[in-house]
């Protein structure tokens, strides 16, 4: 169990290496003052590997300098910077119809454009953390709009063509989850009276259909009535990600007052998914597990990402915070040991995204189309807030 000592060195550990080695890895070096946005393409040392940019990794970016200036230090280049990734998204990433695009060139021609919306919901993260920050009233209103887009686009009132409609009907646990974070986001910045019903809404839906208590695990996807799909898609679990979602429904179990059901239902996801994702023998967690002990089709199955062990990190933290239980204080130890052992660039800074099982580096990207500021610096400054804020009331 840590004392109190050892809770104020984490904060100290996390504010440091978020303020002094993760955002000065990004910035300024990768504000495009050119063209709008961000160049976050970028190899070990912060040189340019591309051009191109991510739409819903300018989102992500956005959004933590915003983040960053409202709740950490009203530091005007965050500012700054979070108006070139706003103003970029805003004039250069939608297309005609309002649908937002996946990946834009560096002066946001348009390249490609996905089916789901998930460069929507990192869109309305970074314009209401904007709005909050600037002031600007256009960008709020334009959050709560595209909120709406978003929520039509989850309860199926708006839909996306495709050539070819699948014809063995799923859900996936990705738009409940990103949805309850849209709406926490948004209600905790510029408010928006939809959030509350809908954080309910979808975490029922994942807690009812994606929650196996008889399997202890948490379904990446299910049947349209929430039976399991014994084909390989179906039967891929990915424990990072629904350790992710657990992390949500225990913020949201902070924000309703410890709510009790809450609080055990994300302890359950976790402890489910920490059960299958934790790697015995190397440490970390995996990529892929098939819920039946199959084999996985995705040959990166036993591969170790960097953003599932920032979802373990904030979510053993945060179990351990809230329910006082040592086993999520052992847990969280391991994650981040093995995690800032292994992953971190002491040389550079910032994180490496790609390791094999065993630990050894495949690659040595640190931006690309998937990988950008976002899970390391949230990680590092949720972490530093729910300390902060435990130490504050508990001393």
């Amino acid at each position: 169990m840590y004392d109190t000592k050892e809770l104020e060195a984490l904060a100290s550990f996390y504010k440091n290496q978020l303020l002094n080695d993760t955002v000065p890895f990004w910035f300024p070096r990768s504000y495009d003052t050119e063209f709008g946005g961000y160049l976050l393409m970028r190899d070990a040392d912060g040189s340019l590997i591309d051009t191109d940019k991510a739409v819903w990794i300018q989102g992500r970016a956005c959004w933590l300098l915003a983040t960053l200036y409202n709740t950490v230090a009203p530091n005007p280049e965050w500012l700054e910077g979070a108006r070139l990734g706003y103003e970029f998204l805003r004039n250069k990433c939608f297309d005609a119809s309002g649908k937002m695009y996946f990946h834009v060139d560096r002066q946001g021609t348009p390249i490609r454009m996905r089916r789901y919306f998930f460069s929507e919901t990192f869109a309305v993260i970074a314009f209401a953390a904007y709005a909050k920050a600037s002031g600007d009233q256009e960008a709020a209103r334009l959050a709560r709009e595209i909120f709406g887009v978003c929520m039509e686009y989850a309860n199926g009132s708006r839909t996306m063509t495709s050539k070819f409609e699948n014809t063995r009907p799923s859900k996936g646990i990705g738009i409940p989850m990103i949805m309850i974070n849209t709406a926490q986001q948004l209600r905790e910045t510029i408010g928006d009276e939809r959030c509350d019903s809908a954080i309910r809404h979808w975490i029922a839906e994942i807690e009812h259909n994606f929650v196996k208590d008889d399997l202890r695990c948490v379904m990446e996807q299910v049947a349209s009535d929430g039976s399991i799909i014994d084909h390989i898609d179906g039967r891929t679990l990915n424990p990072g990600h629904a350790i992710e979602g657990a992390w949500f429904i225990l913020h949201e179990a902070r924000y309703r007052g410890n709510d009790s059901h809450l609080i055990d239902l994300g302890c359950r996801m976790l402890d489910y998914m920490w059960d299958r994702g934790w790697d015995q023998e190397h440490g970390g967690i995996l990529y892929f597990r098939d819920v039946f002990g199959k084999p996985v089709q995705e040959y990166w199955q036993d591969m170790k990402f960097w953003w599932p062990q920032n979802e373990a990190i904030i979510a053993t933290l945060l179990a351990y915070l809230m329910t006082g239980d040592q086993k999520y204080a052992e847990r969280h130890k391991m994650i981040h040991d093995y995690a800032y052992t292994h992953f971190h660039d002491p040389e550079h800074g910032e994180w490496f995204g790609y390791l094999h099982r065993d630990g050894q580096l495949a690659q040595t990207a640190k931006g690309n189309l998937f990988k950008g500021p976002f899970h390391l610096p949230r990680q590092e400054w949720y972490c530093l807030q729910i300390l902060n804020e435990f130490l504050t009331n508990n001393i």
